[in-house]
């Protein structure tokens, strides 16, 4: 199948919807989780905004367009500025951890929407046209690619989210050592997602546990659809 093949085009218009909502809801909840723990940085700098034109980056724009993986640009955060009901390390690992866990909610929603017009469909027995069909496999694209980008901005490797996660339960000497190598790693990183498939099994993996729980807490619609039909 070639890269531009129906098909792919097919795969390409659900990431660029993804670019232009859920990127943006990403990088909006760091903001706003910083902003609400005193760090007005971001809302000074226009980006505590849903606008996706104030967060795209170029190459985590390509690459998600062509891998499914990928990044926008990171809301600035300045630890100094968190009050001081909370420690700088713990601001920043819950400043962190708000991009995946939106991209999570995202995909609930999503998810529910999917099951929800489904059901709508199969009650009104409304024949799965060309228009319905590519709307349901556009939501159903869009919540595999919001549970995958949740996935890769947790692994623990700077600057991704999930590494500020783990520095918080790291000595602060680690995370200093890391931190002066960090572009080093991620350039690592990025050479591991394009030449070789060693992390493949494990983010599908856990892409897998996240959506079957997706799944499992929408499970009531599944449940009615069972109990009407």
């Amino acid at each position: 199948m070639g890269y531009f093949s129906p098909d792919r085009l097919f795969v390409y218009f659900a990431r660029l919807i993804v670019l232009f909502t859920s990127m943006p809801v990403h990088e909006f909840a760091h903001g706003w989780v910083a902003d609400k723990l005193g760090d007005h940085t971001a809302r000074y700098q226009g980006r505590l905004d849903l606008n996706p034109l104030a967060h795209l980056d170029p190459l985590g724009t390509i690459l998600i367009l062509f891998t499914g993986f990928g990044w926008a640009k990171p809301v600035p955060v300045n630890p100094s500025k968190f009050n001081r009901k909370i420690t700088m390390r713990a601001g920043m690992a819950l400043t962190s951890l708000a991009g995946p866990a939106a991209n999570v909610l995202m995909a609930t929603i999503l998810l529910l929407v999917y099951k929800i017009i489904a059901l709508v469909l199969m009650l009104m027995n409304v024949p799965m046209g060309n228009a319905v069909q590519i709307v349901t496999t556009i939501l159903s694209m869009m919540v595999t690619i919001n549970v995958s980008l949740a996935v890769f901005n947790l692994l623990p490797v700077p600057p991704l989210d999930g590494y500020h996660i783990l520095a918080y339960f790291l000595p602060a000497r680690w995370e200093y050592l890391i931190a002066q190598y960090s572009r080093y790693i991620f350039l690592g990183l990025f050479a591991v997602m394009m030449f070789t498939n060693i992390l493949s099994l494990p983010l599908t993996l856990l892409s897998n546990v996240i959506y079957r729980f997706l799944d499992f807490i929408t499970g009531f619609v599944d449940v009615l659809a069972n109990m009407l039909l």
